[in-house]
């Protein structure tokens, strides 16, 4: 548990980046939008993700926070997804590559990635700098994290999107334990034929 927190307070660290340029640029929000809108966005996006994985995943919600962006009317929000399903350490660079088309597909930039045998990760973020991860920690489950740019301050809303797996809400979250014929088997993904 405590590798899993680690894991997901260093993602924030890595995601946020409000005002990161030192300019202040970023610290009054984005034009128009504020951090209600910002996390029904992020939803969205996790949403997509998630849909794009074939054949299909469990998940559930993990904790969604809230952070400043050293002002007091902007701040950012970090929603989570934790993968319920069992993915090899066979399967993982396939399920790495399902998720980093779907983000080129849909217009975001790759802006990083470990190769790490057991803890593979993704980064990427889209073009108005909502910032995305998937990574691999502790027991080799998934994790998505996805935080906001920073935003006109307001109240956010919890995920409305049911998880469709277990549901963990305020309680931890445990390690995967659902079985997938493909994304849990031990052999590595056959090359296309031809």
């Amino acid at each position: 548990m405590k590798f899993r927190t680690a894991v997901m307070l260093i993602t924030a660290l890595a995601l946020s980046g409000c005002g990161a340029d030192g300019s202040g640029s970023e610290r009054e929000g984005k034009a128009g939008m504020d951090m209600r809108q910002g996390a029904d966005r992020a939803d969205r996006i996790l949403d997509e993700t998630l849909t794009a994985i074939d054949p299909s995943i469990k998940w559930t919600h993990g904790e969604s926070t809230q952070g400043g962006c050293g002002g007091s009317t902007s701040g950012s929000v970090t929603r989570r997804r934790a993968v319920m399903t069992i993915i090899s350490e066979e399967r993982r660079g396939s399920f790495l590559g399902v998720v980093e088309r779907h983000w080129r597909k849909s217009g975001y930039s790759i802006t990083g990635a470990s190769a790490h045998k057991e803890n593979p990760a993704i980064f990427a973020s889209t073009p108005d700098d909502f910032r995305m991860s998937l990574e691999f920690g502790d027991k080799g489950q998934a994790f998505f994290d996805l935080v906001t740019p920073c935003l006109e301050k307001s109240d956010v809303s919890p995920p409305k999107t049911e998880p469709n797996g277990p549901n963990y809400a305020g309680s931890d979250i445990p390690y995967p334990d659902q079985r997938s014929d493909f994304w849990s088997a031990k052999a590595p993904v056959a090359p296309p034929a031809g």
